[in-house]
């Protein structure tokens, strides 16, 4: 459990490279290894770091993202860390507000995606030191700027944990525009959920069955299925989720059947959908 597995990282419109500007905290540069990893980066920079990427607790959190690690080159400032990509963004907690947004203006972590899904070459995304973040002179070599939505009363992030974030804003909008197309986004989840037309049908004559057998009006009944039919169709079942609760309820209905000796059951004698 945890292993990495050796399937290709998944592609994109654009590269990314995860730029560190003066990371000292070892455990901060293991667990950011991981993070990218785990969401299929593996580019990472280090600007003028205070800490090492053989240090042991560094290597105790990367667990098997090791390979960041041993792939991670090194820059003495942020112009020669960028120096092959077409966008250069920064990331800050310190926020302006009202007049003060002259020279900050941020963008959220999905329209920051939005604007780069299709700008092609690579992408910077560049940090800062724990507690200090990034400085005037470094946020002034970026193009632009993007922010988690924090509360304000205590907007800044652990530094691993504000990385996690934005990676995760953009395997996501990886994952919902391109999952089942490449090994590297293999179809997990499935993403919609529809019934096929038959399949509905059975769920709605096996919804009128069951409801049928309760109840002591028609009335009555005629709300059970109402309620049942509005409960399950607007949480779009898929098509097997629907086929369980069909052979369910078919059930349900043969169980309430027998034990009213219901002439239907009496005849047939076998569980199934009429």
């Amino acid at each position: 459990m945890g292993e990495r597995l050796d399937i290709p990282l998944p592609s994109g419109t654009f590269d990314l490279a995860v730029v560190l500007v003066g990371v000292s905290h070892p455990g901060n540069l293991g667990a950011i290894c991981r993070s990218m990893l785990n969401y299929g980066f593996d580019d990472l920079r280090l600007v003028a770091p205070k800490c090492t990427t053989s240090d042991d607790e560094t290597r105790a959190r990367a667990k098997h993202a090791s390979r960041v690690l041993e792939n991670a080159r090194e820059f003495s400032d942020i112009e020669q860390a960028t120096k092959d990509c077409s966008a250069v963004i920064g990331t800050s907690g310190k926020r302006e507000l009202g007049r003060k947004t002259l020279n900050r203006h941020f963008l959220y972590p999905w329209d920051m995606v939005e604007r780069i899904s299709n700008s092609g070459g690579t992408v910077a995304l560049v940090f800062g030191e724990e507690g200090k973040g990034l400085s005037v002179d470094d946020l002034a070599k970026c193009d632009y700027y993007v922010t988690l939505p924090t509360w304000e009363g205590y907007p800044i992030a652990n530094l691993s944990h504000a990385v996690t974030a934005i990676l995760y804003e953009i395997q996501r909008s990886r994952v919902i525009n391109h999952q089942g197309d490449e090994p590297g986004l293999p179809d997990i989840v499935p993403l919609l959920s529809t019934l096929q037309p038959s399949v509905r049908e059975s769920l709605i004559k096996a919804i009128e069955q069951l409801s049928g057998q309760t109840g002591k009006s028609p009335e009555h009944r005629l709300s059970v299925e109402q309620t049942i039919k509005r409960t399950l169709l607007k949480g779009t079942p898929s098509d097997e989720e629907a086929t369980r609760i069909i052979g369910a309820f078919v059930e349900a209905t043969s169980a309430l059947e027998y034990a009213r000796n219901d002439p239907r059951w009496q005849k047939e004698h076998r569980r199934k959908l009429r």
